[in-house]
C-alpha cells in the first residue's frame, strides 16, 4: 500500500460507483494497473452475477435459458471467489515487499480486505440499481418513499464499511494485524468433490 489506507479505499470506491455506471451503457473494461486492477476483475463477476440473478427471477423464462442462467452464476461466483483471494494475495504481496511483519501477537481480522472489498462492490451495485428505481416516474409515492429509505441505509453501510476497510488496510500495513489467505475451497464445481459430478461419470 503505497497511498494512506483510506486514500487507497476512496480510490477502490470510485472505481467501483465508476465502473458500474460505465458498464451499463458500455463493454466491461478494467484499465487500471497492479491491486485496482484485480479491485475491478472481482467487480467484474459481481456486475455479471447481478444481472444473470435478474434474469433466474423472471418467471416467464423457459426452464432452458434458466439452466443457461444457473451455470453461468456457478462459474461467475468461482470466479468471484478467486478474485477475492487474488485481491488478498496482492496485499500480501505489497506488505511483503515493504517489509511489513505484524507485531507479535497481532491479531486476525474477522475477514479479509479482499472479502470486505466484495461487500462494497455489492453494496456499490445495489445502491446503483437503487437510484435507478429512485429515478422512476411509473411508480407512485409509496415506491419511492421504500427505495428511498432503502438508499439511505446503504449509502450510510457503504459509508461505514468503507471507514472499517480503510481502519483494517491501516492496521496491516503498521502491523498491528496480520493478514492470512483464506481459499474458499468451493465443492460444487470441483469434478472430484461434487457427487453428482463424480457420480456421473463413474456411471458412463
Amino acid at each position: 500500500m503505497l497511498v494512506p489506507a483510506h486514500q487507497l479505499v476512496h480510490q477502490i470506491t470510485e472505481l467501483q460507483q465508476a465502473a458500474v455506471r460505465r458498464w451499463h451503457t458500455r463493454e466491461i473494461d478494467n484499465p487500471y494497473d497492479g491491486l485496482l486492477a484485480a479491485v475491478c476483475d472481482e467487480h467484474r463477476f459481481n456486475f455479471l452475477l447481478w444481472h444473470e440473478e435478474d434474469v433466474a427471477r423472471c418467471p416467464d423464462v423457459p426452464d432452458h435459458r434458466i439452466a443457461e442462467v444457473k451455470r453461468a452464476i456457478d462459474r461467475y461466483n468461482q470466479q468471484r471467489n478467486d478474485a477475492i483471494e487474488r485481491i488478498d494475495e496482492t496485499l500480501l504481496h505489497g506488505l511483503t515487499a515493504r517489509c511489513v511483519q505484524p507485531h507479535a501477537g497481532a491479531p486476525l481480522n474477522t475477514e479479509t480486505p479482499g472479502a470486505a472489498i466484495d461487500r462494497l462492490s455489492i453494496m456499490a451495485l445495489r445502491i446503483y440499481h437503487l437510484e435507478e428505481q429512485a429515478a422512476r416516474h411509473d411508480v407512485d409515492a409509496d415506491h419511492h418513499q421504500k427505495v428511498n429509505q432503502r438508499l439511505g441505509r446503504c449509502q450510510l453501510q457503504y459509508a461505514d464499511l468503507a471507514w472499517s476497510l480503510g481502519e483494517l488496510l491501516a492496521d496491516l500495513s503498521a502491523g498491528r494485524k496480520r493478514l492470512k489467505i483464506y481459499r474458499q475451497m468451493k465443492m460444487y464445481n470441483d469434478p472430484t468433490l461434487n457427487p453428482y459430478l463424480y457420480g456421473a461419470r463413474l456411471s458412463a
